[in-house]
């Protein structure tokens, strides 16, 4: 199956194109997106991936669902399209980064800026139905997903991996944390913020990890 996708991934993911789930999945997908709204908009399904080659990656933060509201999803997890009101998990992503780094509130949304710096922002399902959340969930982008933290674990050294939440710790049982940096905690949202989120530091973290390692920290800004 011929994927659009950046082409390092695409060399990474190929084989996983051609399985029976993911023709399945695109089945599923394509129909969709023929009944009714769905997001993100197809363009940017992999735009986690275009945006962040595989050579580049050095940290990887893991969601769940695509945000299922009207212009907000863009193919990158927790982030919003410049114009569109921070969700609440954001907003307290970029209280953490202030407290942790000093580093004051953006007037942007768009976390374009930290994907071309080598952060993979993946969620674990790519699409969703308007206006209902895990609606393309347990169609196949799991597996997929699975497989391309897979991929990561197994060829990639030195990786920080930000897993918020029990779904993303879950997901990422696999990872070798002898070869990589495993960042755990409760999830943004302001149901659970306060239980752990905050103070939790991740984002110094990461980046003292890199520099030890001699990789170019990230510019959380």
């Amino acid at each position: 199956m011929d994927v659009r996708i950046e082409p390092g991934w695409k060399s990474k993911l190929q084989t996983e194109f051609e399985r029976e789930y993911f023709v399945r999945l695109t089945d599923f997908v394509r129909a969709e997106y023929m009944k009714g709204p769905v997001y993100p908009p197809g363009s940017l399904i992999f735009n986690a991936f275009d945006l962040c080659p595989f050579e580049k990656v050095k940290a990887v933060i893991i969601g769940q669902d695509p945000y299922h509201g009207p212009g907000q999803a863009h193919g990158l997890c927790f982030s919003v399209r410049d114009g569109v009101s921070y969700p609440p998990s954001l907003i307290n992503i970029f209280k953490e980064i202030e407290s942790d780094l000093g580093i004051r509130l953006k007037s942007s949304g768009d976390l374009t800026r930290w994907a071309s710096q080598g952060v993979l922002l993946l969620n674990a399902t790519l699409t969703v139905r308007a206006h209902q959340a895990g609606s393309h969930q347990r169609k196949g982008w799991e597996e997929f997903t699975d497989y391309v933290i897979r991929v990561l674990n197994n060829e990639k050294q030195n990786l920080v991996f930000f897993l918020w939440g029990a779904y993303a710790q879950k997901k990422g049982e696999s990872i070798d944390r002898s070869r990589h940096l495993v960042l755990e905690s409760v999830h943004p949202s302001p149901l659970s913020a306060s239980r752990g989120f905050f103070g939790n530091r991740h984002f110094s973290k990461c980046n003292d990890y890199l520099a030890k390692n001699g990789i170019v920290p990230v510019d959380w800004s």
